[in-house]
């Protein structure tokens, strides 16, 4: 008995790491005072932005105070386009996104509105 309780051990324990290994993701949280439409990003200063993230959520955007995982990021140095119902968007520059982190856009974040 003791050699199949051995291997269940080691196997919780490769579990666990492999777990440890894929941490949470890289995480947007909207601390605006909107909902949302659209977030992309492109590398600081490229102006070629990546697909709208809030697609990925169960209902197309992200309301104020809710956390979206982000799918295909890596961390790095980023600006992003933030939409809003109505055709408004703004620019929020110099964003560090570290790897199983979370980053957040505040009001205070928004440059360069439209509309």
């Amino acid at each position: 008995m003791r050699p199949a309780l051995a291997a269940t051990a080691v196997l919780a324990a490769g579990l666990s790491t492999a777990a440890l290994a894929q941490g949470k993701g890289i995480r947007l949280w909207n601390l605006t005072t909107a909902t949302m439409t659209g977030f992309q990003l492109s590398p600081a200063g490229q102006n070629n932005w990546g697909p709208n993230q809030t697609l990925s959520d169960k209902d197309k955007e992200l309301d104020h105070d809710e956390r979206l995982k982000l799918s295909g990021v890596e961390p790095g140095h980023y600006d992003a386009k933030v939409s809003y119902s109505g055709d408004r968007q703004c620019i929020v520059r110099g964003l560090d996104i570290k790897a199983d982190a979370v980053v957040s856009v505040a009001d205070k974040d928004l440059q360069d509105c439209t509309k």
